[in-house]
């Protein structure tokens, strides 16, 4: 049985769903979380329901609806779930070259103490969390997230904002990464700054995704 954990390593070796506009739905990749996950021209279901129940729900080839609210809220209510977010997935490949590995982490060491906000909600939905921090109060997270693939955070102080940290830390977290592997990066798409940080850090948008979680 195809699950979602296979579905993202073909994207991460660059083999997407078929673009046949249709709705495929897989089992919920742990007790944690279910997810709507959205391609070019098809939709990933993964959560414990039946395909008939999704085609009740779905008009056939509205891609728009698996990701409206009005699905999204059925299905959090039969999975006793809430939607967490709504982000554009972005991806890039680890940073192999040991130069660049170098240089993309100057000044960041490891992070023991895990009281930051950000770190708090890391720890609550991935797992293997390590935390990176710099002098200027900056963190880049890395962890096990959705179907078990590697995730990153970034968070900067405000007084920081604007000078290209941003990138920065994008960037090193491709070097915290094993060589062949790659690194997600979930942002909210009116998170403009964001998005133009990690776009300009390498990462490429390949998707969207709805999570729902207890």
């Amino acid at each position: 049985m195809t699950t979602l954990a296979d579905i993202l390593r073909g994207v991460e070796n660059g083999v997407f769903p078929a673009p046949d506009l249709g709705v495929s739905v897989v089992p919920a990749p742990s007790e944690r979380e279910s997810a709507v996950v959205a391609f070019t021209g098809h939709i990933v279901i993964a959560a414990d329901v039946s395909p008939e129940w999704v085609a009740e729900q779905v008009p056939a080839g509205d891609l728009a609806a698996p990701t409206n609210p009005p699905f999204l809220t059925a299905l959090a209510d039969l999975t006793e779930r809430h939607v967490s977010s709504n982000d554009a997935m972005l991806l890039a490949p680890a940073i192999t070259d040991p130069a660049e590995r170098a240089a993309a982490i100057e000044g960041l060491t490891v992070r023991t103490d895990h009281d930051h906000p950000r770190v708090e909600r890391a720890l609550e939905c991935r797992t293997d969390v390590q935390v990176y921090g710099d002098l200027h109060g900056s963190v880049v997270i890395i962890g096990h997230g959705l179907a078990g693939r590697l995730e990153c955070a970034i968070e900067l102080p405000d007084q920081i904002h604007g000078q290209g940290q941003g990138r920065r830390l994008a960037r090193a977290a491709r070097a915290l990464i094993p060589p062949g592997s790659s690194i997600w990066a979930q942002i909210t798409p009116g998170n403009a700054a964001s998005l133009r940080a990690f776009l300009a850090a390498g990462y490429k948008p390949v998707g969207s995704e709805a999570l729902l979680v207890k």
